[in-house]
Order: structure tokens, then C-alpha cells, then sequence
């Protein structure tokens, strides 16, 4: 049987486990997938000892995605453009790749699940941390026309832009943000994760959010997040969380790890869904 991690904190919360699972089931493979628990002065070691013991695959969630980025031997393009990993594949004799599948999950949810038109499409990415970063690159992959990135402290959304290099990407801070009317607003902050009162908002005009004709939150949640209730009172027309992206970006890494072709992800977010509303 191979045996698979998900390495975080807090983790005991991962939906991994019973993703990877179904998927597997979905395969008649039979494999283990438990969460590891863990802190910043034990993850490489904790990393070492899971592969050392045979592990056959992992995954990494916050806070370690960029000390992954470190602790790897071997980076794919997309890993090393967004400089944080999320999945770690053994490659034997101690080496191991990183890879980072949450840009092209993210994608995958909007194109697919979620029928939004990236071609000729004006995007605005709020934020400018790890989970911006990996989804800037994978943006920028698409025809996108534009992606302007907003983030409260207006260097680190500068900097970013500048580490892109491509004309179609600009900063600003929320109090000179102008929303293209028709835009993509992709919230990849972690006010709907931070905020367990629901109280708190992004600091956008509901005037200047009605521009978007979507709004689309990277976290999730059993009820709309933070964002998706701002974004429903401006009165947005599509609205999505990121459930669909968490399934996605686990798809790609279950295919990598057992060298498969497709699974059916549809299944899984649906069956996640259900549970969520319990």
C-alpha cells in the first residue's frame, strides 16, 4: 500500500485525505493518506522522515508551501515562476521535486466548473502573498487582456508585478482600485480564512464592485466566505468559492503521483459539497 501526507498547521481540518481518497476508489487503488502535523523548526525533518520511511507522495499546505519551495532538490517551471510548492514527488536517493498545482487548479475550476471566459478577460487579483503569487503565473499562462493586483501594502504588490515582467499586469492599492466593468475578481487574501466573525470587509466600494461580473474567492467554507457575501451585496452575477480549486489542484498531484490520465473531479466536489452543508 503507498502511503501519502498532507503537511500543515493547522491540518487535522484537510479535506486532502478524503479527496485523494475518493479519487482513489475511483481507480481501485489502494493507498493511505493521513495528515501530518507539524512546525517550522520540524518540517524538513519531517519531510526527511516521511520519505526516508517509503513515502510515496505529499502534499504541502500553509504555512510550509514556501519552506517546501526551499527544501526541494528539483522544481518544475511552474513551481519555481510562483516559488512555493505544494506537492512533493520522491525521485529516489533523497531528491525530490516540487511541484505547484494551485495555479492550474485554479484555472481548471474557473474554466470548467465555473464556465468563465478567460480570453480577452480584464482580471483584478486581490493580494499579494504566496497564494497570489501561484495564481499570477497561472493567469498570465491565458489570454487574459489584463491582471491588475491590489493589495494593501502597495510594494508587495509592486514587487510582484516587477518579478512578472509582462506588460499586462499592474499594482495599485484598494483605495485607487478602478475595477474594469465586466472584470474577473479573484480574492486570493486570507480575510475569509482570519476573519471567523464574518464581519470584516475588503475595503471596495459595493459601486466599484459591481463593475465585476465575477467574484470568485480562493477559500471555502460550509457558507459563502467573507468575500462572497461583499460580492453578492454589490450584487455581482456569478459568485463561486474555492472548493472546486482545493479539488482540482489535488487531481492534478493524485495524477502525477499515479501516473493516470484523468479522474472525475465533478464527483468529488459534489460529494464535498453535500458534506459541507451537511
Amino acid at each position: 500500500m503507498a502511503f501519502f501526507t498532507v503537511f500543515g498547521n493547522p491540518v487535522a481540518h484537510s479535506l486532502s485525505p478524503q479527496i485523494h481518497d475518493a479519487f482513489a476508489a475511483q481507480h481501485g487503488l489502494g493507498i493511505r493518506y493521513l495528515p501530518s502535523l507539524t512546525s517550522a523548526g520540524q518540517f524538513r525533518r519531517a519531510v526527511s522522515d516521511f520519505f526516508y520511511c517509503g513515502g510515496a507522495g505529499a502534499n504541502v499546505t500553509v504555512p510550509f508551501k514556501e519552506s517546501a519551495y526551499e527544501l526541494v532538490t528539483h522544481l518544475t517551471t511552474r513551481a519555481a515562476k510562483a516559488r512555493a510548492v505544494n506537492t512533493l514527488i520522491p525521485l529516489g536517493f533523497g531528491q525530490l521535486l516540487g511541484d505547484n498545482t494551485d495555479g492550474i487548479g485554479l484555472i481548471t475550476d474557473l474554466r470548467v466548473n465555473c464556465h468563465q471566459q478567460l480570453n480577452q478577460r480584464a482580471v483584478v487579483l486581490l493580494g499579494a502573498g504566496g497564494a497570489a503569487r501561484g495564481a499570477l503565473y497561472a493567469l498570465l499562462e491565458q489570454p487574459v487582456t489584463s491582471v491588475t493586483v491590489v493589495n494593501r501594502t502597495l510594494e508587495r504588490a509592486q514587487q510582484l508585478v516587477e518579478d512578472t515582467q509582462d506588460s499586462r499586469v499592474t499594482a495599485c492599492a484598494f483605495d485607487a482600485l478602478a475595477i474594469p466593468t465586466g472584470a474577473l475578481v479573484i480574492n486570493a487574501t486570507s480575510i475569509s480564512l482570519s476573519d471567523k466573525s464574518g464581519t470584516a470587509l475588503l475595503p471596495i466600494e459595493a459601486s466599484e464592485l459591481a463593475k465585476a461580473t465575477c467574484a470568485y474567492d480562493m477559500m471555502y467554507g460550509a457558507k459563502p466566505t467573507v468575500f462572497m457575501q461583499q460580492a453578492q451585496n454589490a450584487e455581482v452575477n456569478d459568485v463561486f468559492d474555492g472548493l472546486g480549486m482545493l479539488v482540482e489542484q489535488a487531481a492534478v498531484a493524485f495524477k502525477l503521483w499515479h501516473d493516470l490520465e484523468r479522474v472525475n473531479t465533478q464527483q468529488v466536489i459534489e460529494q464535498l459539497r453535500s458534506q459541507l452543508k451537511g
